[in-house]
């Protein structure tokens, strides 16, 4: 079982992926991840990366598409594997592709995990976070007992900058512009399974796995 996860910001990708790396042991391969593991093992493709990180530049194709060639043939991803946040774009997608088939094998399934806007903009604007401490709250959905005051030690509670209004609309914005080609790319090859990522975590989860047989 060969999936990419996809879903915006505030979607919960994170949480479903870890009840789904749970369910069907399969390994969860972030991109993000395996490059600091490649930074930290010196690779040659890891100081490739290290250059252009160093230089405040985003890493190129080639050096991303070749981390991920080398993970994919670890003993772990034999009997499947979870890509997220990889492909990001449909260039990354064509070579992936290109690089399975030369192995015989392809992707099974691209979930997309589906929320409107709206609902997006209260997930991630409702999100405070204690000033001493750390603990995060949201205003729907996990209430501190006293409104602005931390339950866990009583320090003030405050919304983040990059959970402002403003903020969350912009990167709403750009992940649509980013995904759309994405999702347009293998709904043409058939592998897109849109879900509904509204309602309680298991009920989510249920459709997921509903989907994936």
């Amino acid at each position: 079982m060969n999936i990419v996860l996809l879903g915006p910001p505030g979607a919960g990708k994170g949480t479903q992926a870890k009840m789904l790396v749970e369910k069907y042991g399969i390994p969860q391969i972030s991109t993000g991840d395996i490059l600091r593991a490649n930074l930290k093992a010196q690779t040659e493709l890891g100081l490739q990366a290290k250059k252009f990180m160093d230089a405040g530049e985003l890493v190129p194709d080639e050096v991303v598409i070749g981390i991920i060639d080398n993970r994919l043939k670890e003993d772990d991803c034999q009997k499947g594997y979870m890509l997220d946040g990889f492909p990001r774009t449909v260039a990354q997608a064509e070579a992936l592709d290109k690089i399975l088939s030369g192995r015989g094998s392809g992707i099974d399934d691209v979930i997309s995990i589906e929320v409107p806007n709206e609902e997006l903009l209260a997930r991630l604007t409702g999100r405070r976070t204690c000033r001493e401490c750390g603990q995060g709250y949201h205003v729907v959905f996990d209430p501190p007992q006293k409104e602005g005051v931390c339950d866990k030690c009583g320090g003030e509670l405050y919304q983040r900058d990059d959970d402002n209004e403003a903020t969350v609309t912009s990167r709403l914005e750009v992940y649509t512009k980013q995904t759309q080609p994405l999702i347009d790319y293998y709904k043409g090859k058939e592998l897109l399974r849109p879900i509904n990522g509204q309602g309680k975590i298991q009920e989510i989860f249920d459709r997921i796995v509903n989907v994936l047989g």
